[in-house]
């Protein structure tokens, strides 16, 4: 998927490549801080790098629950961080009229997992002639999933990746089958989502809790069997942060992670 992105670094690196940044676009200057820092550490280990942020929050246990700064406002924030640091950006949407949107401001599009089955969604993404990535539903197997990557290319978009982010075990658990990577790399890109992976969903009182002190295992089995991107939400203070910050990786280690998963990378090459 990276060959069609004109304004990703270090294509040629050999490297996996990285989806990175906070859950949601809370303001300005955290996604400005967030992205200077990631970029800080990809061009030091050479890992190709987008900016990854929601401009809204659809999908949430609660009413109550932070959805977004109003959704131009975020967009034209992650729009900012493209135009300041020259890397490109991604964002989720979950409305047909989002693709359009959205299109205007960011390189890559991502159909989140519950909402993977939408024709009419993974069609309208498609069609902006954006990449697009698919996340795995929790309840697909790796094989369906090539389903999902053919109506992307039936639209005429050959820019399409799957994302992984575990299956649904039991209620309030998500559990990664590794062996789905290759599976997928018969018809796609394969991208782990490392945090999301570690969600603990359903929770009685309301808000999704998580395992984060796992991910730099599960990150470490992604880069090991061979994924060919990794998906990582990370916060300077994760607790603080306005949606998953159960399961998202504090910023300052970061750079610690990425220096391990650069030597595995290099000793399976």
């Amino acid at each position: 998927m990276i060959e069609h992105l004109e304004n990703i670094k270090h294509k040629n690196s050999k490297n996996f490549f990285l989806i990175a940044g906070p859950c949601a676009i809370e303001n300005e200057k955290m996604a400005m801080d967030i992205a200077e820092k990631i970029i800080e550490i990809t061009d030091k280990y050479q890992i190709p790098y987008i900016f990854k942020g929601s401009f809204k929050k659809a999908n949430r246990s609660r009413i109550d629950s932070f959805t977004g700064i109003g959704d131009e406002k975020a967009l034209e924030i992650i729009w900012k961080v493209s135009e300041k640091f020259g890397v490109p950006t991604t964002t989720d949407i979950h409305e047909n009229a989002h693709a359009a949107l959205a299109a205007q401001f960011v390189d890559v599009l991502q159909i989140p997992a519950f909402l993977v089955r939408q024709t009419d969604l993974v069609v309208a993404a498609a069609k902006t002639g954006k990449c697009v990535t698919l996340k795995k539903g929790q309840f697909l197997s790796p094989g369906a999933m090539k389903f999902a990557v053919q109506k992307v290319l039936d639209s005429g978009n050959d820019k399409v990746a799957v994302i992984e982010r575990g299956n649904t075990f039991g209620y309030t658990d998500l559990v990664v089958d590794f062996r789905g990577v290759p599976m997928m790399q018969q018809f796609s890109p394969v991208i782990l989502d490392v945090t999301h992976s570690l969600q603990q969903p359903n929770q009685d009182s309301g808000v999704t809790g998580g395992k984060p002190q796992l991910i730099e295992t599960i990150a470490k089995a992604g880069i090991a069997t061979g994924a060919d991107g990794l998906f990582i939400e990370t916060h300077p203070e994760p607790k603080s942060a306005k949606s998953d910050g159960a399961n998202m990786l504090p910023l300052d280690q970061l750079d610690g992670l990425l220096a391990k998963l650069v030597r595995i990378r290099e000793a399976i090459l």
